[in-house]
């Protein structure tokens, strides 16, 4: 099997988050068919692993790919448009598991390498918890010397035949971020008989939107008061998201927030609930492993940008906090669309660039 045949099965029977069965299932068909130890970690993933012919087979390399879909229904018009309503491959997870699956069957057929290549096609990456934590809950790698991990993921903003790379970090931490505010509601008119929680959640919006810095995104999304012109409800809602790159800095936007809801409260009498779901850490790359990657990139004919920091979020920040790692952008081209929309449509030429950038950065790393 190719990787485009590969890559259109999966685009054309897309899963959602940690509902990756049938996924999960063609995969590991897939890899056995080509000889490749494979199992299952995390619930609807898989993890393939491949001994290299000679060498400390307790020095790892490990590759991962992302394979879960979203919630939205594709507009595209090709023969492997998905088939499964209301659910897309609209973030080019099913590429990255393409691509993987091809640079496992290239080590598979090539094993004149030193030590273990690992291969996580890894479930659930677009909600909370993410299913990073889960593979690493699990302690896959234990009793090897993991000297790096690899990811990529595929990017409209840069030409095919390009990579993004950051040193040090890149992408953002996230967390979910939800007030509920409660209190007399009652006659709008009767001001004197009411908490106006409609007043009090709009403030606590407009104090946690005045957050926002350099180094640091909170946003409000979703405001819900089911009032009418004469009714101030008992409760209302709203919730948004919160990116940072620093710890420090998250950290002291959580105080921050629940300063300004006892502020809140107290201004309006009401009572107010913040409740923070914690996602992914910000994604930190190794810089030295990030220079010695534009190094093999260029190598390979592959034109370098050098990246800044993005506000995006991707749980393989799981991976940067324990182990040496590596997350790169991988160009589509802009015709391909943007992610997360109903026409995203990556560009297949990108996949011979990005399974040579992975197999690559892989092999000069388990032969150093």
């Amino acid at each position: 099997m190719t990787s485009i045949e590969f890559r259109r099965h999966i685009h054309r029977h897309p899963e959602l988050s940690f509902q990756e069965y049938n996924t999960q299932a063609f995969i590991l068909e897939a890899l056995r068919a080509e000889g490749i130890e494979c199992r299952v970690v995390a619930g609807t993933g898989v993890l393939a692993k491949i001994e290299g012919e000679r060498g400390n087979l307790k020095r790892a390399v490990v590759l991962r790919a992302d394979i879960d879909a979203l919630p939205i229904v594709e507009q595209n018009a090709v023969e492997y448009c998905s088939e499964r309503e209301g659910v897309m491959h609209a973030c080019g997870h099913d590429m990255h598991a393409a691509m993987l699956y091809g640079v496992l069957c290239r080590f598979k057929r090539e094993r004149n390498f030193e030590g273990t290549l690992f291969g996580v096609f890894q479930p659930g990456e677009e909600v909370n918890p993410g299913g990073a934590s889960k593979v690493l809950a699990e302690n896959p790698f234990e009793g090897y010397d993991v000297a790096m991990v690899i990811g990529q993921h595929v990017d409209a903003r840069l030409n095919i035949g390009e990579v993004g790379i950051c040193p040090g970090v890149f992408m953002a931490s996230n967390d979910e971020l939800r007030f509920y505010v409660s209190g007399r509601g009652g006659h709008a008119a009767r001001r004197a008989d009411i908490d106006d929680t409609v007043s009090a959640i709009a403030d606590m919006v407009v104090r946690t939107t005045s957050l926002n810095g350099p180094d640091a995104v909170v946003s409000v999304g979703k405001i819900v008061a089911e009032g009418a012109t004469n009714v101030i409800p008992a409760e209302a809602y709203a919730e948004g998201t919160m990116r940072t790159f620093d710890r420090e800095e998250r950290e002291r936007i959580y105080a921050l927030l629940d300063a300004n809801a006892r502020a809140v409260e107290e201004r309006y009498g009401v009572a107010l609930r913040v409740d923070i779901s914690r996602g992914y850490p910000s994604v930190t790359n190794d810089v030295m492993l990030a220079y010695e990657a534009m190094i093999v990139a260029s190598d390979e004919g592959i034109v370098v940008r050098e990246m800044g920091r993005i506000p995006m979020a991707e749980d393989f920040g799981y991976y940067t906090e324990r182990y040496p790692a590596l997350f790169y952008r991988l160009g589509v081209g802009a015709e391909s669309g943007g992610s997360h929309t109903a026409t995203f449509l990556p560009d297949e030429r990108a996949m011979e660039y990005g399974e040579r950038m992975m197999w690559r950065m892989a092999l000069h790393i388990l032969n150093k």
